[in-house]
């Protein structure tokens, strides 16, 4: 028997060597099986890190849209502010007094309008004591009347200045309870104004601002469809209540035209071009496109990416030949959206690299093993540089901290973590004083030796378990999980010390001493595990450190 295997084995061999094309048709096969199954894992890397890519690229856009709408949001939040302190401290002006008393001359007139310097300040236009007396949304409270009058004369003037050379892009306006508004392009006729006040106090930006809509007297966007103001495109208004004293006294707004829109999500995209952007409402209304023009979705592509929407902040969904991903906006009620076509995948470098794996692919079936030693020395390659994009995606190049993306999402997986196990949760905000003088006076090295050195003392100062983070220019934030108000404390005081304790060479013989103002929060204080609450009331409390004459730490909001 171990005789006729051997013979058998024998045959086998002698006709391999006759048939040779068998041994190639093995080996073939072999590296064929081989080099498919290399190359399929591949593609799945590749489609991971051009999925990030895809995220990375609307983070940036987002943020850049964001910072821009916050930019205009923090103006009427500015607005109100002053807004509220001419209420509390009326100026003793004669000429603001003239006015008052010319407004108890007009007041009872069908329309009127007073104007105290048309080239310095907006003038104010009313209706009369008849029109407000019709509807309980509007009251002409004689006690506070002089002084709302006083007030929005000098919101006037600070809204003229403020008013932006392109006034048909942009329109800020004041609509009071009492019978009056103000707005920076409101040219209409003297017989249209009462026309223009209604229009303004029936408007949903204003209506929903009372105090049974909003109590808390925050922000909210509207959106006026085309059909309401004639234009071709839906109009977005961001407003606020103006309230004093427990009194709601009307409502500051702000239009922003499908003109200006477009203009800031031009700017947004400037550096990344490719791709389609388009900014939704709440209720995934197309509001604007990057390019003129909205992609177009099925109505069950877009009950698929509604649903998305709905369960997540941000993402990504395959549609056909198209991938979409999506992300929502801090400082508006929507959310941007990003088509991303197979074209111009293939078009981009990533194409590039999937054409020149599939190349690769075909050289490994024709070289055998010389085609596996290539690919094996590319595949490491392609590890490299793998997690080298995804250490430059979750961290800051300059501070080799985590950047402000991937900071809130350890803050948001920590926060519920300590939620969870019912232990404390602090943050910490940290911002350089004077940081732009540095600059100024010694040049961007300088600041970024600055910030580096920072970011190394913070480092250092933290347990294993904290996190840090760069957020902004010369702003950060660290997690401390599991730290109590008063250890949190401790530690932002141990960090304030140290930068203030060490001098930094910026340049040859030049050395500099630096200091920071901080701000704690913890949800011991309120019970309160939300992030950006915390990290909201920590950076007002930075803020008010840099009041109090900066280089300290505050732990306390004033009753």
């Amino acid at each position: 028997m171990q005789r006729d295997t051997f013979v058998e084995k024998r045959s086998v061999l002698r006709r391999l060597r006759n048939r040779p094309e068998r041994i190639v048709n093995l080996c073939f096969l072999f590296v064929l099986i081989f080099s498919t199954l290399l190359t399929w894992r591949e593609a799945v890397l590749l489609e991971e890190a051009y999925i990030s890519s895809q995220k990375n690229d609307l983070e940036s856009v987002s943020s850049a849209l964001d910072s821009k709408l916050q930019f205009n949001v923090d103006q009427l939040l500015f607005y109100r502010h002053s807004m509220g302190e001419a209420l509390q401290t009326p100026l003793a002006f004669q000429i603001l007094r003239n006015e008052v008393t010319r407004f108890s001359q007009v007041r009872r007139l069908t329309w009127w309008q007073l104007a105290v310097e048309k080239k310095r300040t907006l003038p104010l236009k009313g209706v009369s004591d008849a029109f407000v007396a019709r509807t309980s949304l509007l009251s002409r409270d004689n006690a506070r009347l002089n002084n709302e009058l006083t007030a929005a004369l000098e919101v006037g003037y600070l809204l003229r200045l403020g008013a932006p050379p392109d006034l048909a892009q942009k329109r800020v306006m004041y609509v009071s309870r009492a019978g009056f508004y103000l707005a920076t392009n409101s040219q209409e006729r003297d017989y249209a104004i009462v026309s223009r006040y209604y229009h303004y106090v029936t408007r949903p930006w204003f209506t929903l601002q009372s105090e049974r809509n909003n109590r808390a007297g925050g922000l909210k966007w509207f959106i006026t469809p085309p059909s309401a103001e004639g234009l071709d495109e839906p109009l977005i208004t961001a407003s606020v209540p103006v309230w004093f004293d427990r009194y709601w006294y009307g409502v500051l707004a702000m239009d922003f035209s499908p003109v200006l829109m477009k203009k800031l999500l031009a700017e947004a995209v400037e550096d990344h071009a490719e791709g389609l952007y388009q900014l939704y409402d709440n209720r995934l209304h197309p509001l604007i496109s990057s390019a003129g023009q909205s992609a177009a979705f099925d109505k069950r592509e877009l009950a698929q990416l509604a649903h998305a929407i709905s369960t997540d902040t941000e993402g990504g969904l395959r549609m056909g030949g198209r991938y979409v991903s999506w992300q929502r906006l801090h400082h508006f009620d929507g959310v941007l959206v990003r088509v991303h076509t197979l074209q111009q995948g293939i078009r981009g470098d990533f194409g590039s690299i999937s054409i020149a794996l599939f190349l690769l692919w075909v050289l490994f079936t024709g070289m055998l093993l010389l085609s596996w030693v290539v690919i094996r020395r590319m595949v490491n390659n392609m590890y490299v540089l793998q997690h080298s994009l995804q250490w430059q995606a979750w961290h800051d190049p300059l501070t080799r901290l985590h950047n402000r993306g991937a900071l809130f999402e350890r803050a948001k997986a920590l926060s519920d973590e300590c939620l969870q196990q019912k232990r404390p949760f602090s943050v910490i905000q940290l911002d350089l004083d004077f940081f732009k003088s540095i600059n100024d006076r010694y040049g961007h090295q300088a600041g970024d030796r600055v910030l580096s050195h920072t970011a190394g003392l913070i480092a250092g100062s933290l347990r294993s378990s904290d996190v840090a983070g760069r957020v902004g220019g010369e702003e950060f934030c660290i997690l401390l999980p599991g730290a109590t108000a008063e250890q949190a404390a401790s530690v932002a005081e141990r960090i304030r010390a140290l930068i203030n304790s060490k001098e930094i060479l910026v340049r040859k013989s030049t050395t500099l001493r630096i200091s920071a103002s901080l701000g704690v929060s913890s949800s011991q204080e309120r019970g309160n595990f939300d992030f950006e609450q915390l990290q909201s009331i920590a950076d007002a409390r930075l803020y008010l450190a840099k009041q109090q004459g900066r280089n300290r730490v505050v732990t306390s909001s004033p009753e």
